[in-house]
C-alpha cells in the first residue's frame, strides 16, 4: 500500500523528518539519515558553510537526488531575523521551502506566536512554503493556515529534551480539527515509543534530531525511529480497540457446549 506525506503537492515516502545537527561526524550523519529512511531532511541555515565551498559542509554529506533539504530557521528570536535567514536559504540556492522558527524564550525556546505569524505571512506573500514550528495550540495553528503555512509543526516537549508527547490531549484535538494541512509532531521526542505515540495520536509525519543524533547507537536509533515511526501509523489507521474498565475474555465462552 501506497502511504505518502503530501505537503504542497509534493509527496514524501518517508513520515519521518530528520535533522542534521549534534553528530558526532558527519559521516555518522550521513549513515543515520540512511537507516531512518527519511527523504527530507532539515538544515539549520545558520549552522551550515555557505560562503567558502573549499572547507568540508554538511551539505556535501546529503545526496540531494534522494533527499529533500528543509533549511530552518533556527536560532532567529525575531520575525525580521526569520525572514532574512529564509532569504538567505533562497539565494544561496538551499530552498524556496522554510522550517519556520522564531524562538520566544531563551530558555525554554518556545515558539513567539505573535512574531511566527507575521513572518509566516510576509514569507507565503514571498512565494516560500512555510512550515512554521509552534506550540501545541489548536487556535495558533488556525492563524498559521489562515496565514498560508503549508503545515503545521507542534512541539512534543521543549526542543532537546527528549521528555516525549507531554500533552496528547491536545495534540488529539488539534488533529480532529486540523485537516487541511499536514500536522508534523517537532521536537521533544525522545526515543522510538514517543514516535509510535505522536503517530498513534494521528500526526501526519515526525520531524527529530536530538534522539538519533544523541543515542549511544545513532545508527541503531535511526533504524528504531524509521519502525516507529511505520508502526505509530499503521496503528493509528488500523483504529485501536476500545479502552474498558474490566477484563474481556480472549476466547469467548459464547456458544461452547456445556453452557
Amino acid at each position: 500500500m501506497s502511504d505518502t506525506l503530501n505537503i504542497a503537492g509534493r509527496e514524501f515516502r518517508s513520515r519521518l523528518v530528520v535533522g542534521t545537527g549534534k553528530y558526532r561526524t558527519f559521516s555518522e550523519m550521513q549513515r543515520c539519515h540512511e537507516a531512518s529512511g527519511a527523504d527530507m531532511v532539515t538544515v539549520a541555515v545558520r549552522r551550515v558553510n555557505l560562503s567558502d565551498r573549499s572547507k568540508e559542509s554538511l551539505l556535501d554529506f546529503i545526496d540531494r537526488s534522494k533527499i529533500f533539504i528543509l533549511p530552518n530557521t533556527a536560532g532567529c528570536y525575531t520575525a525580521d531575523d526569520a525572514i532574512r535567514t529564509a532569504m538567505l536559504a533562497r539565494e544561496v540556492g538551499l530552498s524556496n521551502w522554510i522550517k519556520l522558527e522564531v524562538i520566544g524564550d531563551e530558555k525554554t525556546l518556545f515558539p513567539d506566536n505573535e512574531g511566527l505569524l507575521e513572518a509566516t505571512r510576509t514569507l507565503v506573500k514571498e512565494g516560500f512554503v512555510v512550515l512554521p514550528y509552534t506550540n501545541d495550540d489548536v487556535v495558533n495553528a488556525r492563524k498559521l493556515i489562515d496565514a498560508g503555512a503549508a503545515a503545521v509543526m507542534p512541539l512534543a516537549a521543549p526542543i532537546g529534551s527528549g521528555l516525549g508527547v507531554q500533552n496528547p490531549a491536545n495534540l488529539r484535538i488539534m488533529r480532529e480539527m486540523i485537516t487541511a494541512v499536514p500536522m508534523i509532531v517537532d521536537a521533544g521526542v525522545g526515543t522510538a515509543s514517543d514516535a509510535a505515540i505522536a503517530m498513534e495520536l494521528g500526526a501526519d509525519g515526525v520531524l527529530m534530531n536530538t534522539a538519533i543524533a544523541a543515542a549511544d547507537d545513532a545508527l541503531r536509533m535511526a533504524r528504531a525511529m524509521k519502525l516507529a515511526v511505520e508502526a505509530g501509523r499503521l496503528a493509528y489507521e488500523a483504529g485501536r480497540m476500545p479502552k474498558k474498565l474490566y477484563a474481556t475474555a480472549s476466547s469467548p465462552l459464547a456458544g461452547v457446549v456445556g453452557r
